[in-house]
C-alpha cells in the first residue's frame, strides 16, 4: 500500500515587526501612549532615553492621570525622594477615589502606604495599606507591609493583629516564604522567647492570645519552628529562614555572604528584631568581600548606626560610625536600600564626611546629581583624605559643572592620596584628553608609571595610540604585541584600531622611504591581527584603506597583478560601520573610490565620490543625538561627551577626505594603475 501522506507543515508564525524608536513626547497623540511609552523605557532601563519626559507630558495634558502618577511615584521611591512620591500618590488616589472609596486597583494605596511607613507615619500607612488590601492582587503585599509595622510597634494588640493577618496570608498563599518567616517571628515573639527591641513601644506580648486570652507559649514556639522547617522544605536556600532555624537550634547553614547577611539583618529590623539585626550587621562588616560583589562593610555599619539612632543610643551611633570610617571603602556602592539610613544619619550627623561621601555616591546613582555634588563637596570640606570622594567630585565637576580645572584639581588630589591606583591614572588621562592636553605630555605622564599602565588593557591601548600619534609606532606595536588583551565592555574595536593605526603609519612611512618590502609586511600584519589582541573584526567593518595600502605596497614591489586583487577588495567594500551602526558611507568610502580609480574604473569612482559628497552634505545639517538602539557607548562611559561636537568633527574629517579624493580624481594619469609608484605615493 502507498505510504500515508506526510502531514502538512505547520504555518510559519508571522515575523515580528522590527522595533522602532518612539517619537518625542510632544509628537505622541494620546496620554495613554505617552504612559505606555514611558513604561517601556522604564521596564527595559533604556541607556539613553528617560521615561520621565513622556510621563511629564502626559500629566501636562491630564494632571490627574493616576497611572502616570503611580509610575512617577515608583521612580521617586527608588530615588529616595519620598515627599515627591507622596505627592504623586496622593494625586493618583484622588483620581481613583473620585467615585468610590475603595478603588479596583490597589497599587497607588499600597505604594502610598510604603512611603508613609518610610516617613514614620505608621497610622496613615496602615490606613492606606488597608485600602490597598481590597484589591486581591495587592492583598498579600499589603498584609506583609502592615505586619512589619505591627511587629515593629511591639504592643500586644498590634502583635495579635499581625499574627492573625499572617496566619490568613499563609493559609491562602502557603508558599509565600516572606509571610511564613514573619509569622514565625510573630509566634516566637508571642511565646515570650523573643521580643521587640528597645526601640519598640509598649509592653511584651507574653501571656496573650490573638483574642487577648491565655494561650500556650510552648505551642507558639513549636508552631514557629514547624513553620521554618516547612519553609526550608519549600525553599532550602531562603536565607532568612536558614538564619531563623539556626537561631532556634535547628541545623542550618547560615550564609557567609556579607551582602546576604545585610539583607537578612534588614528583614529582622523591619519586624522589630533589632538586636538580631545588629548582630548580623556586625558579622557582615567583619567578613571579606565576595569577589565580584560590592563591599558592604561601611553600609552595614551605617545601618547599625541608624538602628541605634532609632533607639536613642547616641554613644552606640558614634561607635558604629567610627567603625564605618575605619572599614575599607573600596567597591562600596550604597543602593536604594540605604536611602533611609543615609537620610536619617545626614540629619543627625550633618557634618560627618563618611555619611556625606556615601550619600553623594547614592544620590549620583539615583540621578540626583546636583544634590550629590553638594554632598561630596561638604564631605571634602570636612575631610580631604578620601580619594574616592575626590575622584567623584572631579568627575561631576567636568560632567555637570563644565569646570575642567576644578576636575583636574580633584583628580590630582585623589592621585596624590592614592598614587598606585591605575584606574585613577586612566581616568586622569581621559580627563586630560578631553581638556586638550598635548599627546607628548600625556605620554610622559603615562610612561612615568609604566607599572600601572601594564595592569590595565585600556591604559595600554591609550598609550599605544598616543605613541603612534607621536611617530613612535614601533614602540606602540611592541606594547600591543607584548600583551594578551581581554575583551571589555566599552572597549570594542579599540585594540584592533590601535593595531591598524600603528601598522598603517609604519607602512606609509616605509613607502615614502622607498622600502616597499617593509610596507608590504606592515600592511599584511594589519590585515592579520594576532590572537593576543583578543578581538576580531566586526563583520561589517571595512578594510578598504588597508587593502588600498596593500595594493600600493604590492605595486611598488613590482607585483601588479596582486596589487589589482588587493585594490579590487578595497573597491568592493563601499560601506562600513561606525560604533555599532552600519553605514552606507564612512571614512573608508574615499579609499574604495580611490581603489576604483586605481583599477581604471573612473566612472564608478566618480559615482561613489558623488554618493560620499551627498552623504557629507546631509550629515553637515544633522542635529546629532545618541543612537536609540546603541548597545555600547564607550565614549560616554566616563566623562560626558558633546555629541554634536563629536558629530561635527567627524563631518569635517569626511569633508577633508572628500577634498583629497577630488584632488586625486582630477589627476587621472597619476592614479592610473600603470603609472609609476612615486606618483601613487604622492597622491595617497
Amino acid at each position: 500500500s502507498a505510504p500515508a501522506p506526510s502531514p502538512p507543515a505547520p504555518p510559519r508564525p508571522p515575523r515580528p515587526e522590527p522595533a522602532t524608536e518612539p517619537a518625542p513626547p510632544e509628537q505622541i497623540g494620546s496620554v495613554d501612549e505617552l504612559y505606555v511609552t514611558g513604561l517601556h523605557l522604564d521596564q527595559y532601563r533604556h541607556a539613553t532615553r528617560s521615561p520621565e519626559p513622556y510621563w511629564l507630558e502626559a500629566l501636562r495634558r491630564d494632571p490627574g492621570d493616576e497611572r502616570t502618577h503611580v509610575a512617577l511615584a515608583a521612580r521617586r521611591m527608588r530615588d529616595g525622594r519620598l515627599d515627591d512620591a507622596e505627592q504623586h500618590l496622593r494625586a493618583a488616589v484622588g483620581r481613583l477615589t473620585l467615585r468610590n472609596p475603595n478603588p479596583r486597583d490597589g497599587e497607588a494605596h499600597y505604594r502610598l502606604g510604603l512611603v508613609l511607613a518610610r516617613l514614620g507615619r505608621s497610622d496613615e500607612a496602615r490606613a492606606a495599606l488597608g485600602t490597598a488590601s481590597w484589591d486581591r492582587a495587592w492583598l498579600d503585599p499589603a498584609v506583609i507591609a502592615t505586619a512589619r509595622l505591627d511587629l515593629a510597634d511591639g504592643r500586644p494588640a498590634r502583635l495579635a493583629a499581625a499574627v492573625e493577618d499572617l496566619q490568613a496570608l499563609v493559609a491562602r498563599s502557603p508558599v509565600h516564604v516572606q509571610g511564613r518567616n514573619l509569622l514565625a517571628v510573630a509566634l516566637r515573639r508571642r511565646s515570650g522567647t523573643a521580643g521587640p527591641s528597645a526601640c519598640s513601644t509598649g509592653p511584651s506580648a507574653r501571656g496573650t492570645s490573638p483574642s487577648g486570652g491565655p494561650r500556650s507559649a510552648h505551642g507558639d514556639d513549636l508552631a514557629a519552628l514547624a513553620l521554618v522547617r516547612e519553609t526550608l522544605a519549600l525553599d532550602p536556600l531562603d536565607a532568612w529562614a536558614r538564619d531563623l532555624a539556626d537561631r532556634w537550634g535547628e541545623p542550618a547553614q547560615v550564609s557567609s555572604d556579607p551582602t546576604v547577611l545585610v539583607d537578612v539583618a534588614l528583614e529582622h529590623a523591619s519586624a522589630g528584631e533589632v538586636d538580631a539585626a545588629l548582630g548580623l550587621l556586625a558579622r557582615a562588616a567583619s567578613l571579606p568581600t565576595v569577589s565580584g560583589q560590592r563591599n558592604v562593610a561601611p553600609v552595614a555599619w551605617l545601618h547599625a548606626a541608624d538602628l541605634e539612632l532609632a533607639r536613642g543610643d547616641q554613644d552606640a551611633v558614634d561607635r558604629a560610625l567610627a567603625a564605618a570610617r575605619s572599614a575599607p571603602r573600596d567597591w562600596c556602592f550604597p543602593s536604594a536600600t540605604e536611602d533611609d539610613a543615609l537620610a536619617q544619619l545626614r540629619q543627625a550627623r550633618p557634618g560627618d564626611p563618611l555619611v556625606l561621601g556615601l550619600a553623594g555616591h547614592r544620590l549620583y546613582a539615583a540621578g540626583r546629581r546636583d544634590e550629590a555634588v553638594e554632598a561630596w563637596q561638604a564631605s571634602v570640606d570636612a575631610d580631604e583624605t578620601d580619594p574616592v570622594v575626590l575622584r567623584s567630585l572631579g568627575l561631576a565637576a567636568y560632567d555637570l559643572l563644565g569646570d575642567g580645572e576644578r576636575a583636574a584639581r580633584c583628580y590630582a588630589q585623589a592621585r596624590a592620596l592614592r598614587p598606585d591606583d591605575a584606574r585613577l591614572l586612566y581616568e586622569a588621562d581621559q580627563l586630560a584628553a578631553r581638556r586638550g592636553a598635548a599627546a607628548a605630555d600625556r605620554v610622559e605622564t603615562l610612561t612615568s608609571r609604566a607599572d600601572l599602565v601594564a595592569t590595565r588593557d585600556d591604559l595600554t591601548v591609550q598609550l599605544a595610540g598616543l605613541l603612534t600619534t607621536l611617530d613612535r609606532a614601533d614602540e606602540a606595536l611592541d606594547l600591543l604585541a607584548g600583551r594578551s588583551f581581554q575583551p571589555w565592555e566599552g572597549g570594542e574595536g579599540t585594540v584592533l584600531a590601535a593595531w591598524d593605526d600603528a601598522h598603517r603609519t609604519l607602512a606609509l612611512a616605509a613607502l615614502d622611504g622607498g622600502d616597499p618590502d617593509r610596507a608590504l609586511a606592515h600592511a599584511r600584519a594589519a590585515l592579520a591581527p594576532v590572537a593576543s589582541l583578543g578581538e576580531a573584526r566586526h563583520p561589517l567593518d571595512s578594510t578598504a584603506d588597508l587593502h588600498l595600502l596593500l595594493g600600493d605596497a604590492l605595486v611598488a614591489s613590482g607585483r601588479d597583478h596582486e596589487a589589482r586583487e588587493a585594490w579590487q577588495i578595497a573597491a568592493d567594500q563601499q560601506g562600513g560601520v561606525e560604533g555599532m551602526t552600519p553605514e552606507i558611507c564612512s571614512e573608508q568610502t574615499a579609499a574604495s573610490a580611490t581603489a576604483l580609480h586605481r583599477l581604471g574604473r573612473r566612472d564608478e569612482a566618480a559615482r561613489l565620490r558623488d554618493v560620499l559628497a551627498r552623504h557629507v552634505s546631509e550629515q553637515a545639517s544633522v542635529v546629532a543625538v545618541v543612537d536609540y538602539f546603541a548597545t555600547s557607548l564607550p565614549s560616554l562611559l566616563l566623562f560626558a561627551e558633546d555629541v554634536q561636537a563629536t558629530h561635527d568633527s567627524r563631518v569635517r574629517t569626511l569633508q577633508t577626505l572628500l577634498a583629497g579624493l577630488d584632488d586625486q580624481l582630477d589627476q587621472p594619469d597619476q592614479l592610473d594603475p600603470t603609472s609609476n609608484q612615486s606618483s601613487r605615493r604622492r597622491d595617497r
